[in-house]
């Protein structure tokens, strides 16, 4: 009963150093996990004209995530917006040749620049797509 009890503890103890680990690094990050791109502080916002519209299969799940190639004064974007079912929802497109402003977090995804769309701008109207904190507008996970 006495080892039985002692296993208790460590295995309390293990489980307290895990969480206040991974507590830590989210708290220094900004990062929780379907977020976990996102990075306020590489907040930046862009203009610029759609290139193409891409539509990204994920693999063992429905739908598919958005993604603009958007040609700038500085170059080319890869833009995530978030997935299609989302965008319908807000009834909210993307075509070729439409001029977009687009804030969001600057990251380097597979060798190249990106932005992970927050908010999107486009004839007057605005797509909120993630708070402040990159949480997605989609995931159930909003603050109140």
């Amino acid at each position: 009963m006495n080892s039985r009890r002692t296993f208790d503890v460590l295995l309390i103890v293990a489980t307290v150093v895990v969480c206040t680990v991974q507590l830590a690094y989210c708290t220094e990050t900004g990062r929780r996990g379907g977020d976990r791109f996102y990075n306020p502080a590489t907040e930046i916002t862009v203009s610029g004209i759609v290139e193409e519209v891409r539509t990204m299969r994920r693999k063992g799940r429905g739908g598919g995530g958005i993604h603009l190639d958007l040609k700038t004064d500085s170059g080319s974007l890869d833009v995530h917006l978030g997935p299609s079912a989302f965008l319908a929802r807000n009834k909210f497109s993307f075509a070729r040749n439409d001029r977009i402003e687009v804030t969001g977090s600057k990251v380097r995804y597979q060798g190249h620049d990106a932005i992970i769309a927050r908010e999107v701008r486009t004839n007057g109207r605005t797509l909120t797509l993630r708070d402040t904190q990159g949480i997605p507008e989609w995931s159930g996970r909003r603050r109140r």
